[in-house]
């Protein structure tokens, strides 16, 4: 793992660079809206921005790459979103925020690509699971520490949207200057949403809500802490511990999905979402005289800091469950295309989730944040319930639960330890067959060069009849 790690160094260092700059832009924008006295709405608007620019960009991106090659784009849309950080503090407007996180969605979502293939191309059975999770902590950890660089700076200050340039083109340097060849991309096979819908109906609706949910989570979190009157340093602490617990969540919640039903374990952590969505209200304020406790005890907003990580570590791991489920009902061979549709789905439900987060957060106050989160969870809770009253479970032991950032392209898919079929899966079936001694000498010779290998082989039949 660590000679793999060594080897994909500069691939690591610049998603990591990049993930810091990303984390510390969406929520300074955020920040800076509310200091800006734009509207929850309009906030709303120019952060689904990101989203549509995300979903361009992984339509747009495999063919980029096919022409161009992984190093070009990695290197063309990273200078995009350079340049968007910076247009964004030059033109401090709507309508130019909006046309910065467009820019920004597919900047990112085309490095995601290159980034998630080149991985994928290095990954064998052994160790793509290792790469897979190694790329995770350095998303969601770059994501976290860069929120707690908002205390770098005043948020109306210039010099947090040029630190977020400068890291962005920092990023390009370990990608140009590494020496090893980029890989051929190779496309993906799809699956169309219809096809995917009948083959797992929870799984799909489920991956659209938890769109929602983590886009409006995301982008307005910041948002309301601001207008809850949190400091600068609380909010960034906030923010850090929601990352964290959300990547810390996916361990216990993959465990009890390999053990009961999924379907019970998306019920449970939706519902449970609800519920800790509620008590972040109740923790926060007194919703009947709408008094907010943030500027008072430091006692009552660790609470509130805890019920919140508490949310998060359920909310985080629900597209990595939708996934799951979803594989529950392929085979094998389109596990890949069932997570690339999965993922189109999911960005759909991005795209409006802070916009639909925004009109509840006018209609009902500060506390339509999390009146928002509790509805949309309280839905997949019942959606799921009900479709286990009209489908039986089906056990598929070639699906597991394996944490997956929920920005994952379908060419990081492919670094799930569950995805086929190489020759050491097709090996390893061959073996676990009932395979005799002397019919794998007949295998190896059949799949590898006779003339060149038969000796081998007859070395390796004398080898393997001794053992």
């Amino acid at each position: 793992m660590q000679k793999e790690v060594k080897k994909s160094w500069a691939l690591f260092i610049g998603i990591g660079v990049m993930m810091i700059a990303h984390g510390l832009q969406m929520q300074l924008m955020g920040i800076r809206s509310v200091l800006e006295n734009f509207s929850v709405f309009t906030t709303g608007i120019f952060m689904s921005g990101y989203y549509i620019g995300y979903f361009v960009g992984s339509r747009t991106t495999p063919n980029f790459v096919s022409k161009v090659g992984h190093i070009r784009v990695f290197a063309a849309f990273a200078s995009l979103a350079s340049l968007s950080a910076l247009v964004a503090v030059v033109y401090i407007n709507p309508f130019m925020w909006t046309v910065s996180r467009f820019v920004t969605g597919i900047s990112l979502v085309s490095c995601y690509v290159v980034t998630e293939s080149w991985l994928n191309d290095r990954a064998t059975n052994k160790n793509r699971g290792q790469l897979l999770s190694a790329y995770m902590m350095i998303i969601y950890f770059g994501l976290a520490l860069g929120m707690l660089l908002l205390n770098l700076s005043e948020p109306k200050a210039y010099e947090p949207f040029i630190l977020v340039s400068v890291l962005l083109s920092i990023a390009l340097v370990p990608i140009l200057l590494t020496k090893r060849p980029a890989p051929k991309f190779k496309k993906i096979e799809t699956i169309s949403i219809k096809e995917l819908y009948q083959i797992s109906p929870l799984g799909t609706f489920s991956s659209f809500f938890t769109g929602v949910i983590h886009a409006a989570f995301f982008s307005l979190i910041s948002v309301y802490a601001t207008l809850a009157k949190l400091t600068l340093f609380e909010t960034s602490i906030l923010l850090f511990i929601a990352t964290i617990a959300g990547v810390l969540g996916q361990i216990p919640i993959g465990y009890f999905s390999d053990q009961y039903d999924r379907r019970r374990v998306i019920v449970l952590t939706s519902f449970g979402s609800s519920i800790l969505a509620l008590l972040s209200i109740l923790t926060a304020n007194d919703p009947i005289q709408n008094i907010y406790y943030m500027d008072e005890l430091a006692f009552k907003k660790i609470i509130f800091f805890i019920v919140v990580g508490l949310y998060s570590s359920l909310c985080l791991p629900l597209f990595s469950l939708n996934l799951a489920h979803t594989n529950d009902f392929v085979p094998k061979s389109k596990f890949v295309a069932a997570g690339g549709g999965l993922q189109l789905i999911f960005g759909v439900g991005a795209i409006s989730g802070p916009i639909l987060c925004s009109l509840f957060m006018g209609w009902f106050g500060l506390n339509g944040f999390f009146v928002f989160l509790i509805i949309v969870h309280a839905l997949i809770g019942v959606f799921g319930l009900y479709r286990m009253r009209v489908r039986k479970t089906v056990e598929n032991p070639d699906s597991t639960f394996t944490p997956v950032p929920a920005t994952i392209t379908p060419a990081g898919l492919e670094l799930d330890p569950d995805t086929p079929e190489t020759l050491d899966n097709i090996v390893a079936k061959y073996l676990s067959n009932n395979l005799q001694k002397p019919t794998l000498c007949k295998l190896l010779s059949q799949i590898l060069i006779p003339n060149a290998i038969i000796p081998g082989v007859a070395c390796f039949e004398e080898l393997w009849n001794k053992t």
